[in-house]
């Protein structure tokens, strides 16, 4: 599989300007509502997104190539 060049600094920009400031957002807030998710199930759902948010880095990172 050949990479774009497009792609990469594409994804690369998103990488450095967007996902390090969405995932430090998430990682704040997934360590709270995780917790609170032994008690509220609801919560535990909600994790889940913010566990995507947090792996945000890495999604960007893998698309680069």
């Amino acid at each position: 599989m050949a990479c774009n060049p497009f792609a990469f600094i594409f994804w690369g920009l998103v990488l450095i300007l967007v996902s390090f400031w969405v995932a430090g957002f998430c990682a704040m807030w997934y360590i709270w509502i995780y917790c609170c998710s032994a008690w509220i199930s609801a919560c535990g759902e909600f994790a889940d997104i913010l566990l995507q948010g947090v792996q945000f880095p890495y999604y960007c990172a893998s698309k680069m190539c």
